[in-house]
C-alpha cells in the first residue's frame, strides 16, 4: 500500500495506543465516580489536559475537550451573537457552522493567502469572531495568522477607546498544522485554537477548544456539567490521553519530521514537472505545509486518477475529500479561480509517518503513468 492522504487520516501511533490500553480496561472507572479508582482516573485525566495546555502555551483550565475539531468549531462559532468573519477556503466544518450566523467570506488570493488587509476590509462595529486556519487543508497554505492577529487587536483598542462594547476575538482551526507548525498561542496571538487528534496519529474523535479565559463560551451540549459546563458527557479518559501523547510526540518531533517531508515533497514534485510540464501546483510555495503537495493535470479527470491508482494500492485525494464526497468541484479550488478545466485534474498528495523516499519515488512514477496513459486515451 502507498498511503497519500495523511491530511484525512493517519493512523493511531503504537505509543499513543500503548498509554490509552490501560483506560479501556482495568482503569475503565467514571471519573466523575466518587471512589478512590475513579479518582485516580480523573487525576490521569486532569493531567492528560495539563499536557495538552503545555504544548499550546497555555492552561488546563481553559481547554475545553471535545469529540473532534468539528465540534469544537461549532462550540466556538455558537458562543458568538454577532457578525463573524472567515474565509472562503475555511473547511466544511467552518463553513456550515457559520451559515447560523451573519457572516463575511474573505477571498483568498490566487495562492490561497487570507491577507491581514482583507479580513481588515471584512471586519464590521458588530464583528464578534475572525476565524481562519493555521494552514488551509486542501493547498497546504499557512496563513499569515499573526498579521491577523495583530488587525483583530487593533480593532479591539479602537472598540475600547471609542467606549464599543461588543467584544472581538480570534479564532483558527489549527489541526491541520499541528505537528509541523508552532502551535504557541501566544505566539500566534490568538484567542481561541481548535486541534483534533485524529490528525497526529492519535485517536479520531477527540478534539480540543482552548480559549482564553475572558473569552465567554455558550455550552450548546448539556448535561452532567462536565468540562466546566462546556461539554456535558462522560469524559473520554483513553481518548483524551491519547490526544495528550500524541501532541506531545508530535511537538517533539516536528521540526526534524517537517525537514523530512519538505524533502520527499520536494523531490516528487520536482520528478513530476520533469515528466508532466503543464502541470499546475498550487498554493503558496513559500509558506507551505511540508506535507502537503497540490497537482493538477489540466484536461485530465482526477476521478479517473484515483480509480486507476487505487487498483495499485495507492490511495490518494482529489482536490478536497469533502468535496469529492458530495460530487461537486472543490471550493478552495473555485476560491482561489483556478480554470475549471485544470480543477477537475487536481490531485492533493499528502505526506506522513507512511511516506518514505522508495515509496514516494514508486508512488510518483505511478501517478505520472496514469496522466500519461489518461492523456493518450482521451487523444484517441
Amino acid at each position: 500500500m502507498i498511503y497519500f492522504d495523511h491530511a484525512a487520516a493517519t493512523p493511531l501511533d503504537k505509543r499513543v495506543l500503548a498509554a490509552m490500553q490501560p483506560y479501556f480496561s482495568e482503569q475503565f472507572f467514571n471519573p466523575s465516580a466518587p471512589y478512590a479508582a475513579a479518582v485516580e482516573v480523573k487525576r490521569a485525566y486532569q493531567d492528560a489536559k495539563h499536557r495538552l495546555a503545555v504544548c499550546i502555551g497555555g492552561q488546563a483550565s481553559d481547554v475545553a475537550m471535545t469529540a473532534g475539531a468539528t465540534e469544537s468549531i461549532n462550540l466556538m462559532v455558537h458562543s458568538a451573537r454577532g457578525h463573524i468573519v472567515t474565509s472562503a477556503i475555511e473547511h466544511d466544518a467552518v463553513l456550515n457552522a457559520v451559515k447560523t450566523r451573519e457572516h463575511t467570506l474573505v477571498a483568498p488570493t490566487k495562492k490561497g493567502v487570507i491577507t491581514a488587509d482583507a479580513v481588515r476590509a471584512a471586519i464590521r462595529p458588530d464583528t464578534e469572531l475572525v476565524t481562519i486556519a493555521l494552514a488551509n487543508h486542501e493547498l497546504g497554505t499557512v496563513q499569515p495568522l499573526r498579521d491577523i492577529a495583530d488587525v483583530v487587536r487593533a480593532e479591539r483598542r479602537r472598540r475600547f477607546e471609542a467606549g464599543e462594547a461588543t467584544p472581538i476575538w480570534l479564532h483558527t482551526d489549527a489541526s491541520q498544522g499541528a505537528g509541523q507548525l508552532d502551535l504557541h498561542v501566544s505566539r500566534l496571538g490568538v484567542d481561541a485554537m481548535t486541534l483534533n487528534a485524529g490528525k497526529i496519529y492519535g485517536p479520531k474523535q477527540v478534539g480540543l477548544l482552548w480559549r482564553q479565559a475572558n473569552v465567554r463560551l455558550r455550552p450548546f451540549i448539556h448535561g452532567g456539567g462536565q468540562e466546566r459546563g462546556l461539554r456535558s458527557g462522560t469524559e473520554n479518559v483513553p481518548g483524551v490521553i491519547g490526544f495528550a501523547t500524541a501532541l506531545e510526540l508530535a511537538q517533539r518531533h516536528r521540526k526534524t519530521e517537517t525537514k523530512r517531508l519538505e524533502g520527499l515533497r520536494n523531490g516528487m514534485q520536482r520528478q513530476i514537472v520533469a515528466a508532466i510540464p503543464d502541470v499546475v501546483i498550487s498554493g503558496d510555495q513559500k509558506h507551505c505545509l511540508a506535507s502537503h503537495l497540490h497537482v493538477s493535470f489540466p484536461g485530465v479527470d482526477a476521478e479517473r486518477l484515483i480509480f486507476i491508482l487505487e487498483r495499485q494500492h495507492i490511495y490518494v485525494a482529489t482536490g478536497s475529500a469533502c468535496a469529492a464526497n458530495a460530487g461537486m468541484r472543490s471550493r478552495v479550488l473555485r476560491a482561489i479561480r483556478l480554470a475549471p478545466d485544470v480543477a477537475d485534474g487536481s490531485l492533493r498528495i499528502t505526506l506522513g509517518c507512511l511516506s518514505n523516499q522508495a515509496i514516494c519515488e514508486r508512488g510518483t512514477v505511478a501517478i505520472i503513468a496514469a496522466v500519461q496513459s489518461e492523456r493518450a486515451r482521451t487523444r484517441r
